[in-house]
Formats: structure tokens, sequence, C-alpha cells
């Protein structure tokens, strides 16, 4: 699963609350800060750890405010492995 999360969410932790939710929950993927001020998330893994990992993206760190999370079905990709921030 592929999402878009707009709103206040750069500048406030969110791409290492991603990290930490993603790893935690034992998900697969990675999350970067699009120009746009958007920050994007690939999140793969059996189904009810990724809703989780977006529930819980959905909502996003103390400091952030989200406005929307446009989600997108992707094909898994095998070789990805853990969860991590990319540029």
């Amino acid at each position: 699963m592929c999402c878009v999360i707009a709103g206040r969410v750069q500048m406030v932790g969110f791409r290492v609350f991603a990290v930490e939710v993603a790893s935690q929950v034992g998900v697969s993927g990675w999350v970067r800060n699009r120009p746009d001020g958007a920050v994007e998330v690939l999140a793969q893994g059996p189904p009810e750890r990724v809703e989780e990992v977006l529930r819980q993206l959905r909502r996003g760190p103390a400091a952030a405010r989200v406005t929307s999370c446009e989600e997108t079905k992707v094909p898994i990709n095998d070789h990805l492995v853990g969860f991590r921030l990319v540029p």
C-alpha cells in the first residue's frame, strides 16, 4: 500500500514516527518527504499489519496535523526488507 499524507506532516517528526510504527508492527517499506509538503509511505506485509500502520499514520505524531491520507494499492516488492527513510 502506498499512501500520501498531507497536512502539517513535515518538520514534526512524522518520518521518524512512521519508521518506529512500521518497525514495531513488522512491515517493510519506506517513508519520504515530497516536494509538495506531503509525506509518502510505502508499507507492505500482512494486511492487518499494514492497516495498523495506516491507522497510526492517519493520526500521526503529537506535533502533526493530518488532513488527508490518499491510499493506493501497489504491487508487492519482494526485495524490500525492513522499513527505512529514503531521500
